[in-house]
């Protein structure tokens, strides 16, 4: 008899892993995003952690997913709604019901789906799917704990070792579903378990059982082929944002020819940058875990001064205990870039989830006139760049950055071209012993036109110096408290920040020149809003985007843009802080606003309604 099997081509899918903290649904959807990159497809990934370190098994607060969109054109977003979902038990289907497309696939291991599983879910019937209306989906329900333990028996594995196997065998059958080779997934698991090798075969035999399994009951479900994209040739990787952040850094250090500093306490969601950059002792990276938020800081400072581009990591919480060290880097004009990956507030808040809502601590949470410089990255990708140019600017204009990422762009990733060193823009430091001023020079004596200082790193011959958090002359660099110099010392602090925006680059807008309604956003909302805005051109919608990444000072060009158009509305996962902050830069401006702090993305369907509403008054 021929088998046959129903194999559909789509442009684009959305499938979520899902289960408890324990049943490794972080690293399944991680090795299929990085199979799925490797053959070509787009990718854009969310991995949605649960609040609680460990969470009672089998509860809906401790669950875990991992969402990844694939695609054969470029994908902005992980997207809305699933069309597979991967479910470990009654609570993952409980949680992300509501985030299926009709007619989806759902994976269940029936061994976690007994009666005790679905009370620790709060289920009230034996029928889990009739009770949340889960009737038009396709289900492929196996006893997959049971089939992985018998399939390991082979390998002397204890129950639970052999257990925790099965993450592996949903993702062969993943693998089958769509048509992925297993030889990357069998050679990324050889080189995760390369000091247990045994561990390491029986997650291979797992993930060819899966694989297998699907095979063999290809009659019941269809499988789908995602054709490659056209990609730029080049090398690629899967990566998410903080280690973009932390590649980013790693490039601007080289491109100035500086030793790369990072001085950081350990915060849910920044702690990865830390630890990739741990790992460059070969680039010669230093890197020291302080004892707290504070010190870490202060550390960079001091290695700032000494020379290196020094960095601090942190979320929220800690940009907070950072700030009287910031006033100190900006009143003694160092180079020092503050990344801040923001998790929903205030206080401990939930930091496994997203916000924007840092902005206006970034731009005013110092004591006194205390300009910084604010860049936001806004994809996964993104953070790279965002990264080399927070590192540029410090170096180049002697000023604290901060860099603001959020946990949703941290944690998810994208394959990622990784860029040829020689086209990156150049990086050059204003050294003191550059200087050839008429006067002679002082700690604070400035370039004429930008205002910068010269940077007298120590043991430069002819250059002792000292500054500190006490105002200075500005002609003599000596401790003053005179009231017109504290004045002209504030302005010129203000003044140097503002000619950076002769620097940057100027605001770009997507979609129709003479669009009806202007879409802006910040950060990591720009997959979602450049979808929405791609979404409403099909719906015959005359609709722009623009995009920031430099927020202070702004793009030259920021209210030519704005004042272009008739409606504007601004989108942010906050109360209004950005568009808050550009009514008080651009004159009659008073955009519309749209504000979701859920922590957890933007829905795109969610903002077509709204802005098409917007549109039709």
């Amino acid at each position: 008899m021929t088998e046959q099997t129903k194999v559909k081509t789509l442009e684009e899918v959305i499938i979520r892993f899902s289960g408890d903290s324990g049943d490794g649904m972080q690293l399944t959807g991680t090795i299929f995003s990085n199979l799925s990159a490797i053959i070509g497809n787009e990718i854009s990934t969310f991995p949605d952690y649960p609040a609680e370190v460990r969470a009672p098994q089998g509860s809906l607060s401790g669950i875990s997913g991992f969402q990844v969109h694939l695609g054969s054109k470029k994908v902005y977003t992980p997207g809305d709604k699933a069309d597979v979902l991967v479910a470990m038990n009654p609570a993952a289907l409980k949680v992300n019901a509501k985030r299926l497309k009709p007619n989806a696939i759902i994976i269940i291991d029936t061994d976690s789906f007994q009666q005790k599983d679905l009370e620790k879910a709060l289920f009230t019937t034996d029928d889990p799917f009739k009770e949340l209306g889960l009737t038009n989906v396709q289900l492929v329900a196996a006893p997959i704990s049971t089939m992985v333990r018998d399939g390991l028996a082979e390998f002397g594995l204890d129950n639970k070792s052999a257990i925790r196997c099965k993450n592996m065998f949903t993702l062969g059958l993943v693998c089958w579903l769509f048509d992925r080779p297993l030889e990357n997934a069998m050679h990324l698991l050889q080189n995760k378990f390369a000091k247990k090798p045994v561990i390491a075969q029986a997650n291979i035999k797992a993930l060819t059982d899966g694989y297998n399994y699907g095979h063999n009951i290809q009659a019941s479900v269809s499988t789908y082929r995602i054709e490659s994209s056209q990609i730029t040739p080049g090398y690629y990787m899967d990566v998410n944002g903080n280690e973009a952040t932390a590649y980013g850094m790693i490039a601007a250090a080289e491109k100035a020819d500086l030793q790369l500093f990072l001085g950081s306490y350990p915060i849910t969601p920044a702690t990865e940058i830390l630890q990739e950059l741990a790992k460059r002792k070969d680039l010669g990276v230093i890197t020291v875990q302080a004892e707290d938020e504070i010190a870490g800081i202060c550390t960079a400072i001091g290695a700032s001064f000494a020379g290196c581009l020094a960095v601090t990591t942190t979320s929220g919480p800690g940009l907070a205990l950072k700030s009287e060290a910031i006033g100190l880097a900006v009143i003694a004009e160092l180079p020092l870039v503050i990344v801040d990956v923001q998790r929903g507030g205030p206080s401990t808040g939930m930091p496994t989830k997203s916000e924007q809502t840092d902005l206006l601590q970034a731009l005013y949470g110092r004591n006194g006139e205390s300009p910084a410089v604010i860049i936001a990255a806004s994809t996964p990708t993104d953070c790279f760049d965002a990264a080399f140019w927070a590192g540029k600017i410090a170096i180049e204009h002697m000023t604290p950055v901060i860099l603001l990422t959020d946990g949703f762009i941290a944690n998810g990733a994208a394959a990622w071209r990784i860029p040829d060193m020689e086209n990156l823009p150049d990086i050059h430091p204003q050294y003191a012993s550059d200087y050839n001023g008429d006067a002679p020079w002082k700690p604070y004596r400035r370039d004429p036109e930008s205002l910068v200082r010269y940077w007298a790193v120590p043991g430069t011959e002819g250059f002792a110096h000292r500054i500190g958090g006490l105002e200075k002359d500005f002609d003599s660099s000596a401790i003053s408290t005179e009231p017109a110099n504290h004045q002209k010392m504030v302005f010129t602090r203000q003044e140097r920040i503002n000619k950076i925006a002769n620097h940057i680059p100027e605001l770009e807008v997507a979609g129709n020149e003479d669009a009806d309604l202007l879409i802006v956003g910040w950060g990591g909302t720009y997959g979602h809003l450049y979808e929405a805005m791609e979404i409403m051109h099909q719906n015959g919608k005359k609709v722009a985007f623009a995009s920031f990444r430099f927020i202070n000072p702004l793009p030259k060009n920021t209210a030519e843009i704005l004042q272009r158009y008739k409606k504007v509305v601004v989108a942010e996962q906050n109360n209004g802080q950005f568009a808050g902050y550009l009514r008080s830069k651009i004159d009659d401006f008073n955009p519309y606003t749209f504000n979701r702090i859920k922590g957890q993305p933007f829905i795109v369907s969610r903002l077509v309604e709204e802005f098409t509403k917007i549109m039709e008054g």
